[in-house]
């Protein structure tokens, strides 16, 4: 820091915060640390009664906390992605578009690990918003080594940290199994739930077939529903470990490669996941999407959208935060439901 007059301050840093006092009005900072002085301020700063200021002394190696927000900035955004003005060594990351989210948890710790700077993010594999605040970022002291700036570079390397993948435009088939609804004998509560959450994502439905439990039927009516150009097919029922649920076993033989039957995440743990073609994913939905506000079915939807490859390796690491815990308000995706890592 350096002591200076304040009519020779223009352009310089403010390393203390001035307030003003109106009584009865307000008792706020006037100008903040880290303000850049303009020649505006000056007759402001001189009838706050401040002849004199401390300001930040710059040299080649250091810089403002401005500029340094800058760099994390570039460091974490991706495309479809813009900044929020900085403001007190701090910049927000906004959406562009409507996607979803994803974090380099490992590049992202590296980064916070370093000390003096931040970056803050939202959850992984999420759904976002345009306009939605993804992460916030920020350097600690109101100056930081130009090198240690360069040390945040080298400890994440290219590419950026976050991705923001948009959502691409579906048509799906909903298949509806189970003798008890193909004769009438129940009403389908199924088909509802699924057209519903599925208008979330401006899903087109080219296809709803009601069958019976025979998986000849079932597997000709999956692959019927490819042909047709479905870009992802939904089985409900028939999903149990029951003698006459054979819905797995109609999924298998249509060719597509099972990911997993089966996942950690309660409700939704008879979930199946299946490749038709390696491209087109065939689901096998449990009882549980029917009735259960949140299930394995709002976590995987997401990624199918964004066309992200779901292995088995990603519904295993779903374990941790996988299960929900029914709460009377709902508040997902607020809670932990899905939030492991």
């Amino acid at each position: 820091m350096k002591l200076i007059e304040t009519a020779a301050a223009e352009g310089h840093v403010l390393c203390h915060d001035i307030t003003q006092i109106i009584r009865g009005v307000t008792k706020d900072a006037r100008f903040r640390k880290g303000h850049v002085v303009t020649k505006e301020d000056i007759p402001v700063l001189l009838s706050l009664g401040k002849e004199h200021l401390y300001v930040w002394e710059a040299g080649a190696d250091m810089l403002h906390e401005d500029e340094a927000a800058a760099i994390l900035y570039r460091i974490c955004a991706g495309e479809h992605m813009s900044p929020t003005p900085v403001k007190e060594g701090k910049i927000e990351v906004v959406a562009d578009s409507d996607g979803l989210f994803l974090a380099d948890l490992p590049r992202l710790k590296a980064l916070n690990a370093l000390g003096e700077m931040m970056i803050a993010t939202r959850h992984s594999y999420f759904p976002v918003k345009k306009g939605d605040h993804l992460a916030g970022t920020r350097v600690i002291p109101l100056v930081i080594p130009r090198a240690k700036m360069e040390q945040a570079r080298a400890a994440v390397g290219a590419g950026p940290i976050l991705r923001l993948v948009p959502f691409l435009p579906k048509k799906a088939a909903i298949i509806t199994t189970g003798s008890e609804i193909a004769k009438g004998l129940i009403q389908d509560t199924f088909t509802p739930v699924l057209l519903e959450k599925l208008a979330e994502y401006q899903v087109q439905i080219i296809e709803h077939l009601t069958l019976g439990d025979e998986p000849e039927q079932i597997t000709q009516g999956i692959l019927a529903a490819f042909e047709k150009g479905a870009d992802l097919v939904l089985c409900t029922g028939g999903m149990s470990v029951d003698p006459d649920d054979r819905t797995p076993l109609a999924i298998k033989n249509t060719g597509a490669r099972i990911v997993s039957y089966g996942a950690p995440v309660l409700p939704g743990a008879m979930f199946l996941l299946a490749y038709h073609q390696e491209t087109k994913p065939v689901l096998g939905l449990p009882g549980c999407v029917m009735y259960a506000r949140r299930t394995i079915f709002d976590l995987i939807l997401p990624r199918l959208m964004a066309d992200l490859p779901v292995s088995a390796a990603d519904l295993a690491a779903l374990g941790h935060g996988g299960l929900c815990l029914n709460c009377k308000i709902c508040t997902f995706p607020q809670c932990g439901f899905g939030k492991g890592g």
